[in-house]
């Protein structure tokens, strides 16, 4: 079952394309990776896919819903969490998890259970009085991840979610990504740590808009005859840089 279409998707502002003619397939339960420099284009193609940048042209669905024509239906079903820390440092751990239950419109019967998950999953029961700005990054990462999914939402977007993170933190981050796939749930996630794109289940190579490589970690690795993806993503930079189109 197909979660997320693109079909020559583009963005422009101005005379600059952000998005350049992306097309691509993601399936229920998919860990699906943006990879890619800064600038790439990663993060304005999240934007489009939900519903806060109206794409120029091409189309787009989510969940079954045109990002163009129908973004709140694809707002109400979709969990966003920015790179840019997206909570309240001067709310405590709880009322953040309070605040945003009422952004996404959690019925008051299941608050209470939605909040318990929320405080088991990321590590934080006990500490639902600290304030959240004093909380460690990876903390603050998983209460974000936490909040996001609040509304159990069928589809993830994670932008960037573990910048500025170390190792460890991010390495449990994932094993949280992980569980949500295991669930059901469609996660579509950019990055530019490249030890973050073997987590995923398939990866789009982007770079100046454009998506140049498609597949899962193994098929891009044995398609350019190299071991690692940071050395797939340097090749295929390169093969760019030399013959731009």
């Amino acid at each position: 079952m197909t979660a997320v279409r693109l079909d020559s998707l583009t963005k422009r502002f101005g005379q600059f394309t952000a998005v350049d003619k992306v097309s691509l397939e993601v399936s229920k339960g998919e860990i699906f990776g943006f990879l890619g420099p800064n600038g790439a284009g990663k993060s304005t193609t999240i934007r489009v896919l939900c519903g806060l940048l109206s794409p120029t042209s091409g189309r787009a669905t989510v969940g079954g819903f045109d990002v163009a024509t129908q973004s709140e239906l694809v707002k109400r079903h979709i969990g966003y969490m920015s790179q840019r820390f997206s909570l309240y440092d001067d709310l405590r751990v709880g009322e953040n998890i309070d605040f945003f239950s009422g952004v996404y419109g959690v019925a008051d019967s299941a608050r209470a259970a939605r909040k318990r998950y929320v405080l088991q999953m990321a590590g934080l029961e006990g500490k639902e009085t600290m304030m959240t700005g004093l909380l460690p990054g990876g903390w603050k990462q998983r209460l974000a991840l936490g909040c996001a999914i609040l509304h159990q939402p069928p589809i993830l977007f994670l932008d960037e979610p573990t910048s500025g993170v170390d190792p460890i933190a991010r390495r449990n981050f994932w094993d949280l990504v992980y569980q949500l796939s295991e669930s059901g749930q469609t996660i579509f996630v950019t990055t530019h740590y490249m030890e973050e794109a073997e987590y995923c289940h398939r990866l789009a190579l982007m770079y100046r808009g454009k998506v140049i490589a498609l597949g899962t970690p193994r098929e891009l690795k044995d398609a350019a005859g190299l071991s690692t993806m940071e050395e797939v993503f340097v090749a295929m930079i390169e093969r760019e840089e030399e013959n731009p189109q």
